[in-house]
Order: C-alpha cells, then sequence, then structure tokens
C-alpha cells in the first residue's frame, strides 16, 4: 500500500475518534507533540526507522517518552501504530492529522520565511496584518532561511507573497540575460 496511503488513514482514523469522543483538541496537542518530537528529535526517527531494533523495543521507548505528556487515548493509538508495524509512518501521521485538524476547524497555515530569527514586535505585526488582510484564524509558523538575503517569503496555504532580495536579484539576472541575448540577435 502506498506511504500516503497508509498515513492518511491513520490521521483519520485518530480524527474521527477524537471527534466522536469529545477530545479534539486535547489529541490535537498531543499530536503537535509527537510531530514536533518526530521534527526535532533525529534520534528518534533514526530509532522508528531502524530495521535493527525490534518494534517492541521501538513501542516501550515511545511508551516512555511520551507516557506523562499525552493523553492515554493518543498512547493507546500510538500504541496501535506500533503494534501494526507502522510507525516508520509516524512522523507523515502526525502531519496529515495536523492538515486534517485545521481543514476541520478553518485554520490556515501561514508559514514566514525571512532571512533571520524575528523578534515580537515584528511577529505580532505579522499577526496583525495576516488578521485583517485574510479573516481567518490561522497558525503562524516560521523559518530561517539566510539564501534570501533580506525580505520574506509568506506562504498562506497555496498562495505565495515573496519579497526577498534573492528573488529581486534573479529577477534581474533573467532580464539581463534576455537583454544581451536579444542585443547579440540584433
Amino acid at each position: 500500500m502506498n506511504q500516503s496511503k497508509i498515513s492518511v488513514r491513520y490521521a483519520k482514523a485518530i480524527f474521527s475518534f477524537a471527534l466522536e469522543k469529545n477530545i479534539l483538541d486535547d489529541v490535537k496537542s498531543d499530536i503537535t507533540l509527537i510531530f514536533d518530537v518526530c521534527q526535532q528529535a533525529s534520534d528518534f526517527i533514526i530509532l522508528i526507522e531502524s530495521p535493527i531494533v525490534t518494534t517492541s523495543k521501538k513501542q516501550e521507548i515511545a511508551q516512555e517518552i511520551f507516557k506523562n505528556k499525552i493523553n492515554a487515548s493518543t498512547l493507546s493509538f500510538i500504541n496501535l501504530v506500533f503494534a501494526n508495524k507502522r510507525e516508520i509512518y509516524l512522523k507523515n501521521i502526525a502531519r496529515n492529522f495536523l492538515n486534517i485538524y485545521r481543514k476541520y476547524k478553518g485554520i490556515k497555515q501561514v508559514i514566514f520565511t525571512s532571512a533571520y530569527q524575528i523578534n515580537d514586535e515584528l511577529r505580532q505585526n505579522i499577526s496583525e496584518s495576516i488578521k485583517k488582510n485574510f479573516n481567518t484564524e490561522f497558525e503562524l509558523s516560521e523559518v530561517v532561511n539566510e539564501e534570501l538575503i533580506g525580505g520574506f517569503v509568506l506562504r498562506i496555504d497555496d498562495q505565495q507573497y515573496d519579497t526577498s532580495i534573492s528573488r529581486k536579484l534573479n529577477k534581474l539576472r533573467r532580464d539581463l540575460i534576455n537583454i544581451s541575448f536579444e542585443n547579440t540577435i540584433s
């Protein structure tokens, strides 16, 4: 079965369960924690993807990591994922769950990429501007990419606003190449 289909099916299953049991926000917090661990703790990903470590040992370690930090229902779900030997999909399951949650709640995902870490005042200004212009709830993620040189890239769902210096330099380079090319042809 396709890796994406597996992740989506598990994500839909935990979402439906949480919605039915009226614990959706609790499970969302738990899944966010799991996703963050998968993103930031490379040792954890190496562990769950290792063919050498037994599934029961992986499950035991995951239990130890999450046991007092997440809801019992979410912990049971993680146990199910490991019992079905689907632990390598855990990060994708979490990502898909969060996407389903945002879609259900009407929350837009906003990614703000800049060449440097932004301060609280700028973060607040960005948030206010997004609220004013899009009139929607959103989750703001920040990414630092020094290759932008300056400016920023704001991605809201499938829309992107790129005011970066690197984009402007690339456009200038293309324009100069086109002008040079046109002059050599004439």
